[in-house]
C-alpha cells in the first residue's frame, strides 16, 4: 500500500510541474488542439486552414508573445467567440455533466456487474448429473421393476 502511495505521489510530482509550465508558457501547437475553428463545423484549429482559423492563430501568437497564460488566452477567445471555441466543455456549471456522466455510467455499470456476479455465484446449485450407465433415464419405480423382472423370468 505504501509503495502504491509513494508511486502515485512521485507521478504527481513529476507530471505537475510540466502542467504548470504549460499554463504559464503555452505554445501555439498546444492551444491549436484545444480550440475549435470559429467557422468550420467540428474542426479544431490544427485541422482547419480557414482564414478565420488563421486570424485566431495570429491572435494566439500575439498573446503568447505578450506573456499571457494559457487560461488568459482561452478566456479571451471564449469572451470573443463564445464557449463553442473550446474543444472540450468547461469543468464547471452545467458543462461539468459532460465530464461526470461517463464516470457515473462506468461506476453504475461496475456496481451492476458486481451485483449480478454475486447473485449468480449465490444461485442454487444444479442437480447432480444423471448416472451415465442409465443413459439419462430416471430410476424406475420399484413396483414396475418387480413386474418387469417377473415378465422377463417367464421367458427364461
Amino acid at each position: 500500500m505504501r509503495r502504491a502511495l509513494a508511486g502515485f505521489l512521485h507521478a504527481f510530482l513529476v507530471v505537475s510541474p510540466s502542467g504548470l509550465a504549460s499554463e504559464s508558457s503555452p505554445t501555439l501547437r498546444e492551444l491549436e488542439g484545444e480550440l475549435m475553428c470559429p467557422t468550420c463545423e467540428g474542426e479544431t484549429l490544427v485541422e482547419s486552414d480557414a482564414p478565420a482559423a488563421e486570424r485566431v492563430r495570429q491572435l494566439i501568437r500575439r498573446m503568447i508573445a505578450g506573456g499571457a497564460a494559457k487560461s488568459e488566452i482561452k478566456g479571451e477567445l471564449e469572451r470573443q467567440f463564445g464557449p463553442q471555441i473550446l474543444a472540450a466543455p468547461a469543468r464547471r456549471g452545467f458543462d461539468a455533466l459532460a465530464w461526470l456522466l461517463p464516470l457515473v455510467g462506468i461506476a453504475a455499470s461496475a456496481v451492476v456487474i458486481g451485483l449480478l456476479a454475486w447473485r449468480w455465484s449465490r444461485a442454487e446449485p444444479r442437480p447432480p448429473a444423471a448416472d451415465p450407465s442409465r443413459n439419462g433415464r430416471p430410476e424406475p419405480e420399484p413396483e414396475l421393476e418387480r413386474r418387469l423382472d417377473e415378465e422377463l423370468a417367464r421367458f427364461d
